[in-house]
């Protein structure tokens, strides 16, 4: 296993790219251009959205195998780990756009709408496509006016159609999922996320989230059970161990210095906590990753 996993910047296939492109699953499975293998795990610095048109596989995403089919959608968001499996013949596009692409094309809808559409603790990542739906029409739309460079305002008709799809998707989501109405518990969990995302390394205890959003524990793991059917703790305990397994996996970091980083003030209370959460201690997670 190489020291530390590919870490994937954003590279259109075309200068006159403008942070979105579509590539054909194929391209991909030829690994033309790569420097890196895409059937071992990558770690990804943009968005990406996969839509297979044909066959059926698997797909590795943040350390789970999940099947695809026709008409499977995959939501891959930023820093996530991925890897693609061709033994099996399926067919499709990645859908990739960049940090800024995304926050232009949907910054006038509401910030609840965006917060949830690439938001893999709220979400599955796999999202069934009705057969007997318009969405295989916008995409093909989408794909003749992606390869219509010659067009006139380019841009604007393909942030248009992309928007429209991915509205198409979330609409469907709605019948394969809990949808959720509350936006003001929405927001809320954004909230608490992102801070998570900043302190994690300094503290576990829900309290401390809690008292930060200016809400009592109980609140807030009312939030967590009604939006994601899970306690706060675990929450904060599941992302520990994903940047924990990132971490792992993405160089030649021993578990003691990862302890540290993590913030866990004794090696082995981490390698504990880490065995645990997953049922494995870190070197033999990494060893089970080869």
């Amino acid at each position: 296993m190489r020291k530390s996993i590919p870490h994937i910047a954003f590279q259109a296939t075309e200068k006159t790219s403008f942070g979105f492109d579509i590539v054909p699953l194929d391209y991909i499975r030829q690994q033309k251009g790569f420097d890196h293998n895409p059937e071992q795990p990558h770690q990804l610095k943009f968005y990406n959205l996969i839509f297979f048109t044909e066959g059926k596989g698997r797909h590795f995403i943040d350390f789970n195998w999940y099947p695809i089919q026709e008409n499977t959608l995959i939501y891959l968001t930023k820093d996530q780990v991925n890897a693609f499996d061709f033994s099996t013949d399926f067919k499709g596009y990645c859908m990739l756009f960049t940090e800024d692409y995304f926050i232009d094309s949907f910054s006038h809808l509401p910030k609840d709408f965006v917060f949830r559409l690439f938001n893999p603790q709220l979400f599955s990542p796999i999202l069934q496509v009705p057969r007997q739906s318009d969405f295989n029409s916008y995409f093909s739309l989408l794909l003749t006016e992606f390869a219509n460079r010659a067009a006139f305002n380019q841009k604007t008709i393909l942030e248009s159609l992309f928007v429209i799809l991915v509205s198409k998707a979330e609409y469907y989501k709605q019948h394969q999922t809990f949808h959720i109405k509350n936006s003001s518990q929405i927001q809320l969990f954004q909230k608490f996320t992102k801070l998570l995302e900043d302190s994690f390394h300094n503290t576990r205890s829900a309290n401390f989230y809690a008292s930060e959003l200016g809400i009592t524990y109980k609140h807030l793991n009312t939030i967590s059970n009604e939006l994601v059917n899970k306690t706060a703790k675990t929450v904060i305990d599941d992302y520990v161990i994903l940047q924990a397994k990132r971490n792992l996996i993405n160089s030649s970091i021993k578990s003691t210095q990862l302890a540290y980083k993590l913030g866990f003030e004794d090696p082995t209370n981490f390698t504990k906590y880490f065995k645990k959460n997953t049922g494995l201690t870190p070197k033999s997670f990494k060893n089970s990753i080869k």
